[in-house]
């Protein structure tokens, strides 16, 4: 019998909060990440930001450019450390021509959500995305508030 597939937040090294009210997310990738040793190491100790962070498919390849790996000052001694290089995402070759055939039509883009942990390696959720207008984003404020009201009220009438 598997186990059912849980992702609990001790799992989750790092999230775009800002990706998700900015797009539109329309379908969602695992990719697994080409890393250093010492960029697991910060890893672990969760030293990784993905504001500002996107995706670059060229040439049948993704690349994650812009996620910033703060690197550990007793981890790495002997290494130059470049926090903001960037890194090739494994994918199957599908899941990559579908990215890239999205991506080529108008308004689409490629995003990281969240960085965490599965099996001891590091994987990458990538999101095709299309851009939200200003009154989208509106929208989206009002409804969080909206629900944010809801549970109050909720918790309120439940301690009567």
């Amino acid at each position: 019998m598997s186990k059912p597939n849980k992702k609990t937040g001790a799992n989750t090294i790092a999230l775009n909060k800002k990706a998700r009210f900015d797009y539109h997310i329309e379908e969602k990738f695992e990719a697994g990440m080409v890393l250093t040793g010492w960029e697991v190491k910060s890893l672990r100790a969760g030293k990784c930001q993905l504001v500002d962070s996107y995706i670059l498919l060229k040439d049948g390849e993704a690349w994650l450019l812009g996620a910033h790996i703060t690197p550990l000052k007793e981890a790495s001694t002997h290494v130059i450390a470049d926090p903001t290089r960037t890194r090739k995402l494994l994918l199957h070759k599908r899941e990559l021509s579908k990215l890239i055939g999205k991506v080529n039509q108008t308004g689409h883009s490629c995003v990281p959500l969240a960085l965490y942990w599965k099996h001891n390696r590091v994987k990458c959720e990538i999101a095709l995305v299309k851009g939200k207008k200003d009154f989208d984003k509106r929208e989206t404020e009002k409804e969080r508030d909206w629900n944010r009201q809801k549970q109050r009220v909720i918790r309120d009438h439940v301690k009567q």
